[in-house]
């Protein structure tokens, strides 16, 4: 009988702990959980990966180091970052900080830097620093692609030669149809009092398509490339990887295997994802503290 009490106090003892403990994540694959490891293998044989996080997610973020840390423990020097949070017209500079020619200061001061950079993209950017990687800013400068809001893709046929350097190269391939964009001409117009409609899809594909031309450029060989961008930027392998697929066949390079990862907040971690938009969808709680 005290052997079967001190069991029953033992069960307590352990498993009351393991069941008040509340997660943080769960990832999934074709609907069925999976760990960090399965993740991690996964995209150790994969060229290209795209984190699409959630802005304002610390889990996310957290992750995002996460990955490339362990990716850089099994393979250093191996890894190229890229980012949608820098512009191509910031290039030099961050090239410049990651060099150790400036100051963080004036890094901080000069560079466009969202406003949640200290917190969740300063780490990626002083781990690239740290480790002599590469970090790309991918993304185009906002301006163009406001203007491209407002006055569709010809606007851009406006600028100088210069300009375009930080573009994706004109004419930009366009399919109306896919649902990352077909959904936005669905969105009312916020921007204008009068009846003209903004070009809200072609801006966002503007971005996607300028996104998938630096990466495109700065694959390497035997390099794996990691990119960080918002989830709708590549979801159902649309956005910037319908670009990258484009262009790499353009380049007759069909080589490349592709991961893509996404996140999504959730109030209840115990039902799976209803849709698979990414190879690896990691959940979060919905409850979770915003990083701005």
């Amino acid at each position: 009988m005290k052997k079967l009490i001190a069991f029953f106090v033992f069960c307590i003892i352990i498993i009351n702990p393991i069941l008040s403990q509340k997660q943080s994540y769960l990832i999934y694959k074709d609907g069925n959980k999976v760990e960090w490891q399965d993740l991690l293998k996964a995209a150790d044989s994969c060229d290209i990966i795209f984190f699409g996080e959630l802005h304002d997610n610390p889990i996310a973020h957290w992750l995002e180091y996460e990955l490339v840390k362990d990716l850089y423990s099994q393979n250093p020097n191996n890894l190229v970052l890229g980012a949608e949070m820098f512009e191509t017209d910031n290039q030099l500079i961050l090239n410049e900080y990651l060099s150790n020619l400036i100051a963080e200061k004036n890094f901080l001061d000069e560079a466009k830097l969202w406003q949640n950079y200290k917190t969740d993209y300063r780490p990626l950017v002083e781990f690239a620093k740290k480790n002599n990687l590469q970090l790309i800013a991918t993304n185009i400068p906002r301006r163009y692609a406001a203007a491209v809001n407002y006055g569709s893709f010809s606007a851009l046929n406006k600028f100088s030669k210069v300009a375009l350097n930080f573009i994706a190269p004109l004419p930009i391939p366009f399919d109306s149809t896919l649902e990352c964009y077909a959904s936005m001409r669905q969105m009312p117009d916020m921007g204008r009092a009068h009846t003209s409609k903004l070009y809200l899809d072609q801006a966002q594909a503007i971005k996607d398509a300028t996104m998938a031309w630096n990466i495109l450029k700065n694959l390497t060989e035997n390099k794996k490339f990691i990119h960080f961008n918002g989830a709708y930027h590549s979801d159902y392998h649309q956005g910037i990887i319908w670009y990258l697929n484009y262009y790499l066949k353009e380049a007759k390079k069909n080589n490349y295997k592709i991961l893509t990862i996404t996140v999504q907040e959730v109030d209840d971690l115990a039902l799976p994802p209803i849709e698979n938009s990414a190879d690896f969808i990691i959940l979060t709680p919905s409850t979770l503290t915003k990083t701005y």
